[in-house]
């Protein structure tokens, strides 16, 4: 898939998520790359087949003080890459985009990994409804890392 129509699903992932969370993000880009580096990976101890989706990076609101101002944006890095290869097609894809991005979003608004996990329990239980045996997808799921 060509770079501009990847950026179309994340920004269509973005616009998807609820206005006040939109509102509140200041001073943050969403940034595209096509894979993570192998450095990031080492760093973050990931080895394959494992892979990374997204990254956050920057200071999580809840820990800036008053004085916090004049600094570069945090970012949020989508990795194009892992998405495509893992999803099984287009749907999925667009899936993998949009859990991705609210997890790295939980992350600037200063989530634990536990609240991200519930919020996706929910943005998952809301994509399938008729699911009658409760089990929703999680991150432990599969072999992809959200950070």
């Amino acid at each position: 898939m060509e770079r501009a129509a990847f950026e179309r699903l994340v920004a269509e992932a973005l616009n998807d998520i609820p206005q006040h969370f939109r509102e509140a993000m200041h001073n943050i880009a969403i940034i595209v790359e096509d894979e993570p580096s192998r450095e990031l990976l080492r760093e973050m101890e990931i080895e394959p087949p494992d892979t990374l989706f997204g990254l956050y990076t920057g200071t999580p609101l809840p820990e800036r003080g008053a004085s916090f101002g004049n600094a570069l944006p945090d970012r949020i890095l989508l990795f194009q890459g892992p998405h495509e290869r893992e999803a099984e097609d287009h749907e999925d894809l667009i899936v993998s985009i949009a859990e991705t991005l609210i997890h790295e979003i939980g992350h600037y608004f200063g989530m634990s990994e536990d609240e991200i996990q519930e919020i996706e329990e929910l943005y998952w239980g809301s994509l399938q409804p008729g699911d009658d045996d409760g089990d929703v997808p999680t991150e432990d799921d599969d072999d992809r890392h959200d950070a």
